[in-house]
């Protein structure tokens, strides 16, 4: 009885398992293999699949080109693979010995499917594919007759090698389409090209450090419609294996960047650098493939041996030196004339005012350290100072700080309510009512809006690491940049008695009030000058006479009723905003000032590295009409003497990118070299093809160092 079962089990077992072959085995023989159709060879059956070749017409026709397709059914959960298969395997091979009248045969490669099994990563198909071949006629308009040995390996759990010969003949005559024309032109339009047609495209390639086994390729791809689920498979040197690629979306999933790790099979497998792969991409029923040879990307910033505390040192002190510059200046009169009114104030509210203008300082610099994290979290380009890039934002700072002049000039006087003005306004000695706590507050929040275009030595490297990194890393630095631009004001608040010398509110700071008002109406006609530039002068004249009108209604809504005013006002302050954001209007393409001999020429950064090889060098400036430094940086150093001689020369290619409207691509670029701001300058040439990068701050003898190094032309070269 207990043999009886057992025997019993040991049927059922065998049953299951051959259940899959012996009903794959039972559909060959119903279906119509033993005949084969016209434009077809017989099948090639066993119990793994079948495998035959087809033509798209019944004859060869009048020319001398013919399209066939190998191709493969498969019994389930049985598959074939791609030209490159990954972690194992190995493609179809055609081998046409004994062929008559065939010139060449080319095999295509529909995009693949990627099969994960214990961490291997395998390409290739299951159910059915087709191979599309291209085929030459020796001889145009005679029959054809092909004789294939395919050799193959087909796998599941285990993977078992096979070797079919296939034969088929097509006659001389009209090339008719035949009944396989479809299914040839279906898994045809599989096979990637270059995705023009699809609306997706590669961008570039870099090549980055990776762990001690390996490197990392990152290649950006863009697409008109929002990606789905992209893939990518990269195809290298022989010994090396690439991962399955980690996606990140970015540009509301418009832009796809990948990174792929690649592993080197053997320590004498060669470097990466300057090798060109192969990249398919593939998401859903797209598909693209380039050739790209990855750029070596520079990594982000570090203090080597000194790590956090060096660059937190660099961001205080960046910080610090913002103090000085033009784009603070304006801002500081606003404190200056605070400072004025405290003459003789007491002790504990100097100190308030002071702390306050830290508070505002620190706390704007953590609000856009959250929003540029956020931003990235996003898959946003950011940069330092991009907000001078919004059109809108400019607008807005305009009209405050054209609203802060008035208020200087007496046109109009900003009142907070008397509850609130009693808690935080300080009485004067002369009774006047000094700036309050608010105020000081608003003030050290403008310093900060309006110092982002400005650039000081050590701030780029900073700013640099920080958006380099996640959030933390980004709020702990921006905190210490914060705090390097209020460390003045924290002095005076620590010994609050420098502020007590000044001399107390007298009749002089009538003169005063009207001399820093000027300074803050300049900045404003800056402001609206760099909207001139983004949007064309219409827009911005439009914007200052919008300007203009509202500082004209504060002192005639005395006249008009609460709600009559109140109305006023708000259809200026939309009409402020309206304005900038409805112009359209784009810039001009970069041209030479009159009088500069230096031609620029657009940026291209991929075309860099052919001109290098051409022996040329290469000069990159990527500036924008609101950085101030990079203003700077012409009119001393690009614009004139021996730099200016350098890049006069021809064999040097100046390429200059405006980064005034936000491009991607600028940002892209920019973060390769670990800088997310600007002015950002760079040499290229034949001893320096990955680039020499100069410092914010230029200097005639730090060009001339940068080309010595790149190889390019002396001084005196264009004379």
């Amino acid at each position: 009885m207990r043999q009886a079962r057992s025997g019993a089990a040991w049927a059922a077992t065998a049953a299951r398992h051959l259940a899959v072959p012996i009903a794959f085995a039972l559909l060959l023989l119903a279906g119509p293999v033993s005949a084969a159709p016209t434009a077809a060879s017989d099948w090639s059956q066993n119990e793994f699949g079948m495998v035959r070749l087809v033509a798209a017409t019944d004859a060869v026709g009048a020319g001398d080109a013919v399209r066939l397709g190998l191709e493969f059914r498969l019994a389930p959960h049985w598959k074939v693979y791609w030209r490159s298969p990954g972690a194992a395997g190995y493609p179809p091979r055609l081998d046409f010995a004994g062929s008559s009248n065939l010139g060449e045969a080319r095999m295509l490669w529909p995009a693949p499917t990627r099969f994960s099994v214990l961490g291997l990563e395998t390409l290739g198909y299951e159910d059915q594919v087709l191979y599309p071949i291209e085929v030459r006629l020796a001889r145009a308009g005679e029959a054809l007759a092909l004789k294939a040995r395919v050799d193959y390996l087909t796998c599941s759990e285990i993977c078992v090698p096979m070797e079919v010969d296939l034969a088929l003949d097509l006659p001389a005559g009209p090339a008719e389409p035949s009944r396989f024309a479809h299914l040839i032109e279906r898994f045809a339009e599989r096979v990637p090209g270059d995705g023009r047609m699809q609306g997706i495209r590669l961008a570039q390639a870099r090549l980055l450090d990776g762990d001690d086994s390996g490197a990392v390729v990152e290649v950006t791809a863009e697409s008109d419609l929002p990606f789905a689920a992209p893939d990518l498979f990269v195809e290298g040197p022989a010994l090396y294996a690439f991962d399955r690629p980690q996606v990140r979306m970015e540009e509301g999933g418009r832009s796809a960047v990948m990174r792929v790790a690649a592993h080197p099979a053997t320590a004498t497998a060669p470097p990466l650098e300057r090798e060109a792969l192969t990249f398919t991409l593939v998401d859903g029923a797209r598909a693209v493939e380039a050739v790209l040879t990855p750029e070596r990307a520079v990594a982000p910033p570090e203090a080597p041996g000194r790590g956090w505390l060096t660059i937190l040192a660099l961001a205080l002190l960046g910080g610090l030196i913002l103090n000085l510059m033009p784009c603070v200046l304006p801002v500081l009169s606003l404190k200056l004339l605070s400072v004025v009114k405290l003459g003789g104030a007491e002790r504990a509210a100097v100190r308030r005012g002071f702390l306050a203008t830290s508070a505002g300082i620190l706390a704007s610099f953590l609000v856009l350290a959250a929003a540029l994290a956020a931003l990235k979290a996003g898959g946003v380009s950011i940069g330092w100072g991009i907000q001078f890039q919004q059109p809108v934002f400019l607008g807005a700072m305009a009209l405050i700080v054209a609203l802060f002049a008035a208020n200087l000039w007496g046109l109009f006087e900003i009142r907070l309510p008397a509850f609130l003005g009693g808690r935080l306004a300080t009485a004067g000695a002369d009774g006047a009512r000094p700036t309050s706590l608010t105020g000081h507050f608003m003030t050290g929040a403008l310093a900060t809006l309006l110092a982002t275009p400005c650039s000081a030595p050590f701030l780029g490297t900073a700013v640099g690491f920080a958006l380099a990194r996640g959030t933390t890393e980004i709020m702990l630095i921006f905190a210490f940049l914060g705090l390097g631009l209020a460390l003045p004001y924290l002095a005076v608040a620590a010994f609050p008695g420098l502020a007590r010398r000044l001399p107390r509110p007298g009749a002089w700071m009538v003169g005063l009030r009207r001399v820093l008002g000027l300074l803050l109406a300049g900045t404003a006609l800056w402001l609206l000058w760099i909207m001139a530039a983004q949007r064309g002068p219409f827009a911005a004249l439009a914007e200052g006479a919008v300007i203009v009108a509202f500082v004209a209604a504060l002192p005639l809504g005395r006249r008009l009723s609460r709600p009559v005013a109140a109305g006023l006002l708000a259809v200026l302050a939309a009409a402020a905003i309206a304005v900038p954001a409805l112009s359209t209007v784009s810039k001009p393409a970069i041209q030479a000032p009159a009088g500069q001999e230096t031609a620029w020429a657009p940026f291209r950064p991929a075309a860099i590295a052919g001109l290098v090889a051409e022996g040329k060098t290469v000069f990159v400036d990527i500036t924008a009409d609101w950085c101030v430094t990079c203003q700077v940086n012409k009119a001393a150093v690009l614009d004139r003497g021996e730099a200016a001689t350098r890049l006069a020369s021809s064999q040097v290619v100046a390429m200059q990118g405006d980064w005034t409207n936000p491009d991607d691509e600028i940002a892209r670029y920019l973060a390769s070299f670990g800088r997310y701001g600007i002015p950002f300058n760079a040499v290229f040439g034949p001893g320096a093809p990955d680039g020499v990068v100069l410092p914010e701050l230029l200097s005639q003898s730090a060009v001339a160092d940068a080309f010595a190094a790149a190889g390019g032309p002396p001084a005196l070269a264009a004379q």
